[in-house]
Formats: C-alpha cells, structure tokens, sequence
C-alpha cells in the first residue's frame, strides 16, 4: 500500500493509472476504520482496478467542536487493517493540504433534503460534508465512490453534490454493515462502554419492530408511537424517529404516500449520539 499526505503527488499517480485506462474506487473515511469500512474496501477490489482510501477528519463538518475533540483517532491500525485488506492507496492528507488558510464550507443549495433530520438538527454539517467530499473526488478522480447507507442522508446530499458540479463519478451506496447484534458499525462505538455496546443493539430491534408494525398494518402515527414508548423505557434517549420517502426525506403520513419509504433513528447512549436506519 502507497501512502500519499500531498494531492500534488497522489493525482499524478491517478491520472497516470486513468491513462492507461484503469479503474479506481474510492472510499473517503474519517479513520477510525471496522468492518464497515472493508466492506466498503472489498467491493471497490472486487468492481476496480484500484482502490483509495483517505482518511481525515474534517473540520468543517462539525458543529460541535467537542464532538471533533473527541472523534477517535487510530491511524496506526487503520494503516495495518487497510494493508490486510488489500488497499492499493491511502491518502492521508493534512488539513493545509485540503484547505486555504480560515476557509469555510462552501454553501449548497440543496432544496429540502439538507433541511430535516441531520440537517435541521446540526447547522452546516452537510455544507461542510459536500464540500470536503467535493475536494476529495476532484483529488482521487475515481471511477466509483463507495458510502455506506448507515449515513443514507449523507448520501443523498453527495448525490446532489455530485450533479449540481457535474463530477464524473458513480456514487455507490452499500448496505449497513451491523454487527451479529444487529448494531451498526460506526466509528463512534469505540466509544461506548461495555454495558452500552451489549444494549446498543435495541435500537435495530427497535427499528425492525417497526417494520413488523407496517407489515401487520398499523400506519405511521401507531408505527412511531410505539418506537417512543419503547425509548421511554430504555437506557437511551431518543433524538428523533421520522419515516421519509428516501428520494426527498420528506416525512410521510401514510405508507401509501411513497413507494420507496425509509425509517431514521437518532438515540444518545449517554453522550454519544448512535445514528442508523431501515427500509420500509
């Protein structure tokens, strides 16, 4: 695997690679690397001729600066569990490297889909995600980019990033990758203790409970009910439940209002805030 910390050195080699007509795959990550990721890893092998990765934990997408103080950093098994996955190219790039001195996120228009959930809940974030991934994919160059549906907002914002700069690049979303629990690997389970990561996993069963609810019938208002009642219960506090169409993340009142329906799930396991979803 080639380390690169310099895009003035990575894109050479890319364009070198696109000359001869090679594919690349991209995954771009914050570090903290799992399963999750090499899922990500195995399909970009699998559908490229090459794979890059990059890590960095970008500044601009964090409304809350402790929340960025305290985002897990393991660069070093990061580089070893990349090798062992057959990684071709890890970028590792400073944020000089990335940005001009006291930049900003640049500022979308991205209609609704940056107005609800995430978006409404933390001011910014998606501007400071589409422009770091914007400058990653005019970087790498890649093929195909792979992102993981746990963050399916985030992939909807990238999406339309992507058509509004008229990238030439496929966005490739990939299933949630969970653990036998059913929990959804993220980065920030590092962070649980014992306790919480054997609990964690009520809020997929709280997720698949709900599908079950639509299969026998019971229509929104009941379906998200039962989701609270059951939180009121439970060592976690719920941020937010909405079901949305997954084109316009629009809430819906009716299952009969959409035919691709998706559920979003928001809960705090102590101070650390666990994100997932499922499709209806």
């Amino acid at each position: 695997m080639v380390i690169f910390s310099e895009n003035e050195k990575l894109t050479p080699t890319i364009v070198e690679l696109k000359n001869q007509n090679k594919t690349i795959g991209f995954i771009p990550t914050m570090g903290a690397l799992h399963d999750g990721h090499m899922s990500l890893v195995k399909a970009s092998k699998e559908q490229n001729d090459y794979t890059v990765v990059s890590i960095f934990v970008n500044p601009t997408q964090f409304n809350n600066l402790d929340d960025l103080a305290k985002y897990p950093r393991t660069e070093e098994k990061d580089k070893e569990l990349l090798i062992k996955n057959g990684c071709d190219f890890l970028y590792i790039p400073t944020i000089s490297d990335l940005y001009l001195e006291n930049e900003k996120a640049k500022h979308y228009d991205f209609g609704t889909i940056d107005q609800v959930m995430e978006g409404k809940s933390r001011p910014g974030h998606f501007d400071g995600v589409a422009t770091i991934v914007s400058k990653l994919l005019r970087i790498v160059q890649p093929t195909n980019a792979y992102f993981g549906e746990k963050d399916f907002q985030q992939i909807r914002i990238i999406q339309e990033m992507v058509k509004q700069e008229n990238l030439n690049v496929n966005i490739i979303p990939m299933p949630i990758f969970r653990a036998d629990t059913g929990l959804a690997l993220s980065s920030r389970n590092a962070r649980l203790n014992d306790k919480q990561v054997n609990e964690a996993p009520f809020i997929y069963k709280i997720l698949t409970d709900a599908v079950n609810l639509k299969k026998q019938g019971k229509e929104i208002d009941e379906v998200k009910k039962n989701v609270e009642d059951s939180f009121n219960n439970s060592p976690f506090k719920l941020e937010y439940f909405e079901i949305t169409d997954e084109e316009t993340l629009l809430p819906i009142t009716n299952f009969s209002d959409s035919k691709n329906v998706r559920g979003f799930i928001v809960a705090y396991a102590g101070d650390i805030r666990l994100i997932d979803n499922i499709k209806f």
